[in-house]
């Protein structure tokens, strides 16, 4: 019990770590994208549409969250309720630890607009494709179910193929892989356990994670390819590197470990 008590606190500091780093009034986070209309629509046309209620593919995707609701309260719970906000620049402290940083130890204005062009991107594909499905999240099919954030009754009946959070999360890894290449595989794995935490929240099923993952992958490839990003990767680099010299890491980050070290029932 002991152990546990301690993590849970040390897992509430990673929560908290990037919480004194809010955006700046008057700032100039972008709202428009990388990609235009057009290539959004290329990427998300031809997405399959989500698994038919009572299929196969339906029937396992519920299994696998019912078995989920196991790690309710704990450390991998609490992790899961601090990877809920994908907004930048707030978003970008989930990544400190694989990148050996803590954001908000340098000004990273370059790095802010350019995730925020990317989550703009990753979120309006997985919206194109959203509108026109109608699975409900398994907090909406199973209305005692617990969700790790605070939800209106629209919220817990809202879309929930693809996952908009799992195809920000993996444009967000794709594009710090692109910064830094030499830690492109722990960016990528964080990308990929923010979408394993929105199983673990019940606001998605594995399918709509996998295809938002997909979505993620597709979005960035052509992001990080414009003209525009990479006018902006040598600023980005040197904030970066700037919050690396600085020594200052995300003292959550043991936490962090432990917690994704639990296994998935």
């Amino acid at each position: 019990m002991k152990r546990v008590a301690a993590l849970s606190a040390a897992t509430a500091i990673l929560l908290a770590a990037g919480c004194a780093r809010a955006p700046k009034p008057g700032g100039t986070i972008p709202t428009t994208g990388f990609l235009g209309d057009e290539a959004i629509a290329q990427l998300t046309d031809a997405v399959s549409p989500a698994p038919a209620p009572g299929s196969v593919a339906d029937l396992a995707d519920k299994a696998a969250s019912a078995r989920l609701a196991a790690l309710e309260d704990g450390d991998r719970w609490l992790l899961a309720t601090a990877h809920a906000e994908l907004r930048p620049p707030l978003a970008l402290q989930h990544f400190d630890c694989a990148l050996g940083v803590r954001m908000g130890s340098a000004e990273t204005p370059a790095l802010d607009r350019v995730m925020a062009r990317i989550f703009h991107d990753a979120n309006s594909a997985a919206e194109r494709v959203k509108a026109r499905q109608a699975r409900l999240r398994p907090v909406g099919d199973d209305p005692s179910r617990r969700a790790c954030q605070t939800l209106t009754p629209a919220g817990r009946r809202s879309a929930s193929y693809p996952s908009g959070s799992a195809a920000v999360a993996t444009a967000y890894g794709e594009a710090f892989a692109a910064l830094e290449p030499d830690r492109a595989e722990a960016v990528r794995r964080i990308g990929h356990e923010i979408g394993v935490s929105r199983l673990i929240c019940a606001m998605h099923y594995p399918t709509d994670v996998a295809v938002g993952e997909q979505i993620g992958q597709a979005v960035a490839a052509k992001a990080v390819a414009t003209p525009a990003f990479e006018a902006d990767m040598a600023a980005a680099r040197a904030e970066l590197a700037a919050a690396r010299r600085s020594g200052l890491t995300n003292p959550g980050c043991a936490a962090e470990r432990a917690a994704l070290a639990i296994p998935l029932p």
